[in-house]
């Protein structure tokens, strides 16, 4: 069953700016129009980590991404940070933390929230109350992958790879053009596509230093 939060702690408040309508009446986006996006899963570590540094890297200005976990561990997994620097993507600032951070009355307002963790290992999945877009992204853990350190690394690419591919697809949708029913079905369908490039099965050496 899905673990939810409700209640004053994590309300969501209502966008100042006019631009942000457009999620919610059709208004047009303004050329300086940033959207908040967040990865949520469970220990906030891996998937959720990788999420937010691509939307950065492939937002080009135009989406902000965030991370949190509802359980997280506290830590961001070291085969995630050595794979985001051999990729040449910034790390600074990366950490595992709380959703709850981003409930603070001074918090941003979130746009988009995604949920990557994986239903068919049975992952509780946190659900994000109020009314921003959302979409589950489910994705196996690379970080519950037991092996050697090629094994495992070859876990993160595939899981780095599904994401990106996602993410690409979802910074080209035509947000200022669709209507809200049309925008969800489309980050719906987005999260349905589980083809990895065969490319990202062959790991390269990556320095885990």
């Amino acid at each position: 069953m899905a673990a939810t939060r409700t209640g004053a702690n994590l309300r969501l408040r209502a966008a100042a700016s006019p631009a942000a309508a457009i999620l919610y009446g059709g208004l047009e986006v303004t050329d300086d129009r940033i959207f908040n996006v967040l990865f949520l899963c469970t220990g906030n570590s891996a998937r959720s980590i990788l999420g937010e540094a691509l939307i950065n890297h492939w937002g080009r200005g135009r989406f902000r991404g965030f991370s949190a976990g509802s359980d997280p561990t506290g830590h961001v997994h070291p085969m995630a940070l050595a794979l985001l620097r051999h990729l040449d993507l910034p790390i600074d600032g990366l950490r595992s933390k709380s959703w709850e951070e981003l409930s603070a009355a001074d918090a941003p307002v979130m746009d988009f929230v995604f949920t990557v963790c994986d239903n068919a290992a049975a992952e509780t999945c946190p659900v994000w109350p109020g009314q921003p877009m959302s979409a589950h992204w489910g994705m196996p853990d690379p970080a519950a992958v037991e092996g050697d350190d090629v094994t495992r690394m070859q876990a993160f690419r595939a899981a780095f790879k599904q994401l990106e591919n996602r993410i690409r697809i979802f910074v080209d949708l035509p947000v200022g053009s669709l209507d809200r029913l049309s925008l969800q079905r489309s980050v719906d369908r987005i999260g349905e596509f589980q083809d990895v490039d065969e490319s990202s099965q062959a790991v390269e050496e990556v320095d885990l230093k």
